[in-house]
């Protein structure tokens, strides 16, 4: 027996306790294999699950990496049978292969002809297939490459894909590197998509996706698709891409919801692919509009349900997925992982922050009470009501323009989810509101100015949880919330990360009504940062309010 700050159990925990001298060291280590479940103040849960141990197998980590890891920071003896589990688990990627075969085109190998036989009996898998080439191999027709992997992973046998990739039409593109270098961990991230072939990146907001995505197109020079939320952040791709390769303007296509544009490098919106006409998706033809060498998925938790279809039919282009996290609200992790493919490449935050490379972070709940008329309305509203009561409450206001004054001067972000809610702050504030409806060239216009200083309060709707470039704002004040969700947490403080040019701390305040589900769904936001390393520092508004607070 050890004192490590991990404690193992049988049933997949992994409990670390955060006083323990070692347990950001733990943290990390552990980060690659296991998923946070619960991180309330001094002991946190981990998960062990199947698609964690795929994905560190996929990234190179064997079993035998994994338990020693557990074995160097666990407090007490190992059960076996978890150790058996976690073996068997990660042995069961790569057990199915898809392979290029030269006389029978795409086939489905098995390194055990036992788990071939079983597979081959599922109904939905059988219509897929071809002709049997002896006990170990079945013919798979190219179109059903994606719908085969969908159907081996949720039958718990994980294919590894080595079937390989077309080429596609070749465009020269070269990095500029004057004024500035590729990070090492950029470089890295590139190096282990190319070698893999396809997979997801994994990096901090502010620590530079777009110019990994950038680096890539230039390492593969192929023609590519580039898939985004908005139109915002499409024009910051063509941005980055005019600013750090050697792309022109006439090699940059735009496909969104104003222009119809196919270039060699194409950018296009998701909401434009899945905008159907009499019942059909008009646009997803752009996936064979060219011959693409890279597809690439900025903001990958984000896919929607349309594009993983279509996605599921163009394996063999290679595809790169940019993501700040893996989590997904609606469970399709494993959809990400089977048609986009494993995580190839994961940075830690703090590790990043340490470096200088994204801003330090504090993270603040303020609490407020809600008065006895508000409370005794909370209680009697309907189920479905009641989180919108609560985020919207009138006693957080005063709270909110008490911070925007107590940051006077600094670029300070309001942002919340409810538009009646952003456009009265924004009154109060003497704020610009910008939401879905703004324009985009006025959206624009007014981010610029906050760039530039001129504009230093901004109220801003969830159109701004992705893919915003705004490399001063040091401050953000969350008002309300998708609800529960830990993408959106880490989106949010994203905004603020990119450092700053004095050095300053970013400061993530969110204001959350107590003794209501906005506090509930405040701690299940808060999990994801957790993770990372954040911790939150909780205080009354009564004291941000007085300035009693620090």
């Amino acid at each position: 027996m050890t004192n490590g700050p991990l404690i193992v159990q049988s049933d997949k925990s992994l409990l670390l306790e955060t006083a323990h001298p070692e347990a950001a060291q733990c943290r990390r280590a552990i980060a690659a294999f296991a998923e946070l479940e619960r991180a309330p103040e001094h002991i946190h849960t981990y998960r062990l699950t199947p698609l964690g141990l795929w994905n560190a197998r996929a990234a190179g980590h064997d079993a035998e990496t994994v338990i020693d890891t557990l074995i160097r920071y666990s407090r007490f003896p190992i059960p076996h049978s978890l150790l058996v589990d976690i073996a068997e688990s990660m042995g069961r990627y790569g057990r199915l292969q898809l392979v290029a075969h030269p006389a029978h085109g795409l086939v489905l190998h098995a390194t055990d002809s036992a788990v071939l036989e079983e597979v081959l009996r599922s109904p939905k898998l059988k219509p897929m297939l071809g002709a049997r080439i002896g006990l170990d191999a079945v013919v798979v027709h190219p179109s059903e490459r994606g719908n085969v992997k969908q159907q081996l992973i949720r039958l718990g046998w994980p294919a590894e894909d080595l079937a390989g990739y077309v080429t596609g039409e070749s465009h020269p593109v070269e990095l500029r590197q004057t004024g500035w270098t590729l990070r090492d961990y950029q470089r890295e991230a590139v190096e282990t998509f190319v070698h893999g072939g396809s997979g997801v990146v994994v990096l901090p907001c502010g620590a530079g996706k777009t110019i990994v995505g950038a680096a890539a197109v230039a390492e593969l020079q192929v023609t590519t698709l580039i898939l985004v939320t908005n139109t915002v952040s499409a024009h910051q791709w063509r941005n980055e891409l005019l600013g750090r390769t050697s792309l022109t303007a006439d090699e940059i296509g735009e496909y969104s919801g104003s222009k119809k544009e196919v270039r060699p490098v194409t950018i296009a919106t998701y909401q434009v692919l899945t905008t159907k006409r009499k019942g059909v998706y008009a646009h997803l033809e752009l996936f064979e509009a060219r011959d693409w060498g890279l597809v690439v998925y900025d903001e990958v938790h984000l896919l929607p349900a349309p594009v993983f279809r279509f996605t599921a039919g163009i394996q063999a282009r290679r595809r790169l997925g940019l993501t700040a996290t893996l989590v997904r609200e609606d469970g399709l992790e494993d959809e990400v992982f089977s048609l986009i493919g494993p995580k190839r490449y994961d940075a830690p935050w703090k590790d990043l922050e340490a470096q200088g490379w994204i801003a330090p972070a504090e993270c603040i709940e303020v609490r407020v009470t809600m008065g006895t008329t508000e409370r005794l309305d909370y209680a009697t509203a309907q189920q479905n009501e009641k989180y919108r009561f609560a985020a919207t409450s009138g006693t957080k206001s005063p709270v909110i323009r008490a911070l925007a004054q107590r940051h006077e001067g600094e670029r300070v972000l309001i942002i919340g989810q409810y538009l009646d809610q952003l456009a009265a702050l924004g009154e109060t504030l003497a704020a610009p509101v910008v939401t879905g409806s703004t324009p985009v060239s006025e959206r624009e216009r007014l981010f610029q100015e906050f760039r530039e200083g001129a504009l230093t309060v901004l109220v801003v709707s969830k159109v701004a949880n992705f893919s915003l470039d705004l490399p001063e704002a040091g401050v953000a004040i969350q008002v309300s919330g998708t609800f529960g969700s830990r993408q959106e947490e880490a989106q949010r403080l994203g905004r603020i990360l990119r450092p700053k040019s004095d050095g300053r701390s970013a400061r993530f305040y969110t204001v959350v009504t107590r003794d209501t589900v906005d506090q509930d769904f405040a701690a299940h936001r808060q999990r994801f940062l957790t993770e990372q390393g954040y911790a939150y520092t909780i205080c009354d508004a009564e004291d941000v309010v007085s300035g009693t607070s620090d």
